[in-house]
């Protein structure tokens, strides 16, 4: 049996393209596992005023992620205290076809700042899996209030060193 990845494509993330990876945020079961949410992930203006200002903002680098014109997630870069670090979701519908594992690694053909880190819960296995299967390391532990736990939880910072 062969393990079929849709093919997908990367391309800018567009103000119209938020109110479609808003309704993403809203899924409870991937809230949970992201664990670091706003503090209400149902706030929609907030959510695309912030994205709003991310879109203009040149330390980021926004991506919608589509299979077959259908907008199923997106990758970003952003800066954090001094580090660059990535973040990516993915519609709960698709998970578990390969598609955030095949989007990373072509993310970081287009962007190619280093080192660059990635963070996630302690118990999100699949995001854990992506990081490593993209080259990541994991390189230490932290601790931080989940919004979506409502709780402090550890979380596994993964670094990647080379393009």
């Amino acid at each position: 049996m062969t393990n079929h990845t849709p093919a997908i494509k990367l391309r800018p993330t567009k103000i119209s393209d938020l109110d479609i990876l808003f309704q993403f945020q809203t899924d409870k079961e991937s809230g949970y596992l992201a664990a670091f949410m706003p503090k209400d992930p149902t706030d929609k203006s907030a959510y695309i005023s912030k994205y709003t200002k991310l879109l203009d903002d040149p330390t980021v680098n926004n991506q919608t992620i589509t299979i077959d014109h259908i907008i199923v997630g997106s990758v970003a870069k952003f800066v954090m205290e001094g580090q660059t670090e990535i973040t990516y979701w993915i519609d709960r519908k698709f998970w578990g076809q390969g598609i955030a594992t095949k989007a990373v690694k072509e993310f970081l053909t287009i962007e190619t700042t280093r080192p660059i880190f990635g963070r996630v819960a302690f118990d999100n296995f699949g995001s854990q899996k992506v990081l490593e299967k993209c080259g990541f390391n994991k390189v230490g532990t932290d601790k931080g209030f989940a919004n979506a736990r409502q709780m402090e939880i550890e979380e596994f910072i993964y670094k990647l060193e080379k393009p």
